[in-house]
């Protein structure tokens, strides 16, 4: 079965451009990933949901997509808590709801 990341963000006032054009035009065009979005979740608050061949394809885009990260990492609020400026989990599907 495949397998999801999602990452959570929140971007600084005025920013929002900047981050939204960071993931345009096929930035994210790694091996293994099917298909991303990006969900808009509140106020200057972002979700990225991005569907995986399987979790060695996505360990293995990690070094492109922490690349990727830091070409607009400046756009972005800390979460606090000891999160950082992002907020990342990720696994194996275990249950389409769907079938």
């Amino acid at each position: 079965m495949s397998a999801f990341n999602v990452v959570r963000f929140r971007v600084k006032p005025g920013q929002e451009v900047r981050f939204l054009n960071a993931h345009r035009g096929g930035k994210a065009n790694w091996p293994g990933l099917l298909h991303g979005v990006m969900i808009k979740t509140g106020d200057r608050t972002y979700c990225l949901v991005g569907e995986w061949v399987d979790t060695d394809a996505m360990a293995g885009a990690r070094s492109k997509m922490i690349a990727t990260l830091d070409g607009f990492r400046e756009t972005l609020e800390d979460l606090g808590a000891g999160l950082g400026v992002t907020d990342a989990v990720s696994g194996p599907v275990v249950l389409d709801l769907m079938h």
